[in-house]
């Protein structure tokens, strides 16, 4: 079925239209059999390959829903970790700047929507993960740096990536704001 709509084959056909009415004519004489399945054969050869459709990737929006479920599976994950007093204050303070950036209509470039992403989707639970089995085998084989050290710092670098976003978005907003109050001056001058 997809060759009968297919661009080799209707213009195959055009051409062994051409070649029936070439026979009507008369120039075609007793080979017109022949010249019309030549001109059907040249036409599908010369015809343009199909194009595939492109890939109908998500926006940023389903995105960004997508991610926000996810969060909300991370949170629920956090919740049943028993975590030391400094990460769990450092985690909670994530949380909240996660949940901030991960409101609709603030996060829309492309960077920082793979950076929330790969942050709530890898880092975190493989940064809260590993001191989970660390700190079991910390017990097991005493003497090496303690797993918390490592969990606060990794939870801080996280903290201020996620920062860095906040701090882009707010640089945003107030260029945007600055250049809505310019607008409405020159407007007002004219």
């Amino acid at each position: 079925m997809r060759y009968l709509e297919s661009r080799k084959n209707l213009t195959g056909s055009a051409c062994g239209i051409a070649g029936i009415v070439l026979s009507f004519t008369g120039a075609a004489g007793s080979l017109w059999p022949v010249i019309v399945v030549a001109l059907y054969a040249a036409g599908a050869l010369i015809a343009p390959p199909e194009r595939p459709p492109a890939p109908a990737f998500p926006d940023a929006a389903e995105q960004l829903d997508a991610l926000r479920s996810d969060f909300t599976t991370l949170r629920a994950y956090l919740a049943e970790v028993e975590l030391p007093p400094a990460a769990a204050g450092r985690l909670s303070e994530l949380d909240t700047l996660f949940e901030a950036l991960l409101e609709p209509g603030w996060v829309s470039d492309p960077d920082h929507l793979h950076m929330l992403a790969r942050a709530v989707r890898q880092d975190v639970p493989e940064a809260v993960d590993t001191f989970v089995r660390t700190r079991w085998w910390s017990r097991v084989a005493p003497g090496s740096e303690p797993p918390e050290r490592h969990l606060e710092r990794q939870l801080s670098a996280l903290h201020e990536e996620a920062g860095r976003i906040a701090a882009a978005l707010q640089d945003a907003e107030a260029i945007r704001q600055e250049a809505h109050t310019r607008y409405l001056e020159e407007r007002g001058k004219s």
